[in-house]
């Protein structure tokens, strides 16, 4: 065996081993995520601390995210450094689970602690992982690959999140105990997603020195940048969004009363869409760019919070639930993957911690002013939390209006319409030529040459397959 066929079976367990550790992780997320605000209103809290236990997480992330690639670098490798945050990461849960039995006084406190350290460690290594991950994934099949592992960790998620729900519907009487059950299965899935992180093959870094690149020069010159004003633009995004983003469960739980087993269908029709149209839009991202996607989604996003104020029946919520997850899939696939094209190498790591940084901070700020508003707004139809809605859908609309006319692609993509985008052949492409945009005789996401693959499954040829040189006629 030859060093390329060695490297590239390398690769190909890595990518493998990498599914295993999301499905795990996912796994973990499915039991914890959707069920941190309902575990704290058990604990009796109130809007404002919900806004806090979401805020306060999200800003110290944000602040340890700056520091991330300077450790990744002391310690050696990538790998190195996420290893360790990892297995914290899964032990911090212990303590979570262990509240409402242990700990003394108000108790939400401790859950807000143990979550900011829970969320610190489990989002430390992610410059590191996404830099790695960037190296080994070749840049033309990001979309399909991060797609395909972004639609099973979501299957896994949903499974798992209904794992949850039935737990607490079936344990309503000892609420505590289910919670201790869900948080403790966490513990062991994100030991196991350690295992398989383990596993991976790390690609050497770039030669070249990264001193030059500073995290603070990156912030510095954000505003001046395409890739810092497309990190600016997500960020208002999802502050805009987490505006009201933290609220949706307790306007379920606490102001409709549902139940968690109807809780449950709400969100996991969110999930399910998400997941569905995860390679939908990964293979969409790969043709027509990732800029064109989120332009897409982006006019989608504001109007789930404005669609809620119609009605609280669960047929109506259903349909809102995936066109939320068809749009949040494209958009956020297409945001990672976008810093992922957008960065060299040796700054890949630094960017992706800036990424992490300013949405960690969006977040925070986000939830922390819907928890002040929230108890201040005018009722809309009864309840102050669809104001919050109102605003935050509004919000959404503006950054969507304005953010993205001055980001631009870059990579070399044929022009696709919108239709082209979702229906995938009505119309032709058109590729730069000369200076100006020509039309070509196939369409946009087929060759007549050559089909080009937009799905792969785990055969022993998979890799292959995934890699195979597209031979559509040069533009």
């Amino acid at each position: 065996m030859n060093n390329f066929e060695y490297k590239e079976r390398q690769v190909s367990k890595s990518l493998k081993y990498s599914i295993a550790d999301g499905s795990a992780y996912s796994a973990m997320l499915g039991l914890t995520q959707e069920y941190v605000v309902p575990f704290a209103l058990a604990l009796k809290a109130t809007v404002l601390q919900v806004g806090l236990l979401s805020s306060i997480p999200n800003l110290t992330m944000a602040l340890s995210q700056l520091g991330a690639p300077r450790l990744a670098e002391r310690a050696g490798s990538r790998k190195r450094f996420i290893l360790p945050v990892v297995f914290l990461h899964a032990l911090v849960w212990a303590p979570i689970l262990l509240i409402p039995y242990l700990f003394p006084g108000e108790k939400i406190w401790w859950l807000i602690g143990f979550l900011t350290l829970s969320t610190i460690f489990g989002s430390l290594g992610n410059p590191a992982w996404g830099s790695m991950m960037a190296d080994l994934v070749p840049e033309k099949m990001r979309g399909r690959y991060f797609g395909f592992r972004g639609k099973i960790c979501g299957l896994v998620t949903l499974v798992f999140f209904l794992v949850g729900g039935a737990t607490l519907h079936f344990s309503t009487a000892h609420i505590f105990l289910g919670f201790s059950l869900l948080f403790s299965a966490a513990v062991v899935f994100r030991l196991i997603s350690w295992y398989f992180l383990s596993k991976i093959h790390e690609p050497a870094l770039s030669n070249e020195k990264t001193e030059h690149y500073s995290t603070q020069g990156i912030l510095k010159d954000l505003g001046s940048s395409n890739l810092g004003r497309f990190i600016i633009g997500i960020s208002l995004m999802n502050f805009a969004t987490n505006l009201a983003g933290p609220f949706f469960a307790v306007y379920m739980l606490r102001d409709l009363k549902l139940d968690y087993l109807t809780y449950v269908a709400i969100i996991a029709t969110a999930t399910m869409a998400n997941l569905t149209f995860m390679t939908f839009w990964g293979k969409r991202a790969d043709r027509a760019g990732n800029i064109k996607v989120l332009k897409v989604t982006s006019v989608l996003i504001p109007l789930i919070p404005l669609l809620w104020i119609g009605s609280h029946q669960l047929y109506y919520l259903v349909p809102v639930q995936i066109l939320s997850g068809f749009a949040w899939a494209g958009f956020n696939l297409a945001s990672a993957n976008f810093v992922y094209d957008a960065s060299a190498p040796e700054r890949r790591m630094r960017y992706i911690a800036v990424f992490n940084a300013m949405n960690g901070s969006a977040f925070c700020l986000g939830a922390l002013l819907g928890g002040c508003l929230a108890a201040y707004l005018p009722p809309l139809l009864g309840y102050n939390l669809l104001t919050l809605f109102l605003i935050s859908g509004l919000l959404r609309g503006l950054v969507a209006a304005t953010f993205l006319r001055r980001i631009s692609e870059v990579r070399q993509v044929p022009e696709t319409s919108t239709a082209e985008l979702l229906f995938g052949r009505p119309g032709f492409a058109q590729v730069k030529s000369g200076g100006e945009w020509q039309p070509v005789s196939y369409p946009v996401f087929a060759s007549k040459t050559e089909k080009v693959p937009v799905s792969f499954s785990l055969t022993p040829g998979w890799w292959h397959e995934l890699t195979a040189p597209s031979r559509d006629p040069p533009g």
